[in-house]
């Protein structure tokens, strides 16, 4: 990483939260889990991303390594590993896996992806939106995957 960007990145506010938040609820085996990841995917025919954008996709429980693209836009994100395995950023196979075993109750219908690059303040909204989403849909637990 150019040393600028490093100089830039060590020193981003990070947000101060008062209170840790405590959520209870059945065992893994029986949660309703999606994913949320920050790679800047889409299905494939969806807008891109734009620079700094604080919108999210939505990104359906069936879909397949073939119906996801990146646009991710940092010079400074290596996309080798999701071109080599797709579950390096969105494991819906794992978690497919996982279901069957039973290790986890079942996967949800939708996951969501945001553009990494993005102020974390500004997706707040969205977060909430997403939230809502997953609420209505019986999702209680979620994995998240910052890229």
């Amino acid at each position: 990483m150019p040393e600028g960007l490093a100089k830039h990145m060590r020193h981003l506010p990070l947000p101060e939260f008062p209170e840790t938040p405590y959520v209870s609820g059945p065992p893994i085996a029986e949660r309703r889990v999606a994913l949320v990841s920050t790679a800047g995917l889409s299905m494939r025919g969806e807008a891109p991303f734009g620079m700094g954008g604080a919108d999210y996709r939505v990104i359906p429980g069936d879909a397949g390594p073939g119906d996801i693209v990146m646009s991710h836009i940092s010079v400074n994100y290596d996309r080798t590993g999701f071109q080599r395995d797709w579950n390096v950023v969105l494991p819906l196979d794992r978690l497919r896996e996982m279901a069957a075993d039973g290790a986890i109750g079942s996967v949800a219908d939708h996951h969501y992806s945001f553009m990494g690059a993005t102020d974390p303040s500004e997706m707040e909204s969205a977060a909430k939106d997403i939230a809502g989403h997953m609420a209505a849909e019986g999702v209680n637990a979620v994995l998240l995957l910052p890229v």
